[in-house]
């Protein structure tokens, strides 16, 4: 796993997440249709990634993604959640397919709506016998950032994850009109700097920016209810 490189991110104690091995990181924007359906994702802007840097989880930097101090003008109160160290599998609820089986943590949805377009994946998960609808699930179903959901394969009982490499994504939801969460994907692990918590490593996770989640560090998508945004919007 991403430990082993030296790839980590820690939750300081009411401020930023300090992030270590040079972790790229890139705004990721969600790509809709004409009707508005997330369909897939699209890179936007990279920004330098030293060995170690600070990103902003108080939301109110002015030098977004990056921290500039803001969390103690500001007195950031960034305690961690219980509930976000209840592992997934006990989270989830099961959803049995033909071909493919479908697991749904609803606490950790962070609102991107890849699982929405033909027909919802929990309709589609029962046709999954049918080589196009299982391959357009399992797409859908991979491009939810948080990892909410997860494709299995019925037979071997693995999970199908798309192949990414350790990465930071800074969510942008044009279709919203918000800022979304930091999209950590590639299994890097992140720990609790106020009493070393490990938690669990995952292939796509989403960690809380505004500042704003009940589910600290992870996002709850209280972005867009606040309608959270940065200076991509400035530029937009």
């Amino acid at each position: 796993m991403s430990e082993r490189n030296g790839l980590r991110i820690t939750v300081s104690q009411n401020g930023p997440y300090i992030v270590r091995g040079g972790v790229p990181v890139a705004e990721q924007i969600i790509d809709a249709d004409e009707e508005g359906n997330s369909r897939d994702w699209r890179q936007g802007q990279t920004y330098d990634a030293p060995s170690e840097y600070k990103l902003c989880r108080c939301g109110n930097s002015q030098n977004k993604p990056f921290c500039d101090g803001s969390h103690l003008r500001v007195g950031f109160e960034g305690s961690e959640s219980a509930a976000a160290r209840v592992p997934y599998v006990e989270q989830a609820v099961e959803y049995d397919g033909q071909e493919r089986i479908l697991t749904d943590a609803k606490a950790l949805c962070v609102g991107a709506r890849f699982c929405d377009p033909n027909g919802t994946v929990w309709r589609l998960v029962a046709r999954t016998d049918d080589d196009s609808v299982r391959e357009l699930f399992d797409g859908m179903v991979g491009n939810c950032p948080s990892g909410r959901l997860i494709s299995w394969n019925r037979r071997t009982l693995k999970a199908i994850e798309p192949s990414r490499e350790p990465a930071i994504g800074v969510v942008e939801d044009p279709v919203l009109g918000v800022s979304g969460p930091l999209w950590v994907s590639g299994g890097i692990q992140v720990e609790s700097g106020t009493d070393g918590y490990q938690y669990e490593q995952r292939a796509r996770m989403t960690l809380c920016r505004c500042g704003q989640s009940a589910n600290k560090p992870f996002c709850d998508g209280t972005h867009a209810a606040i309608g959270f945004r940065d200076a991509f919007w400035d530029a937009a």
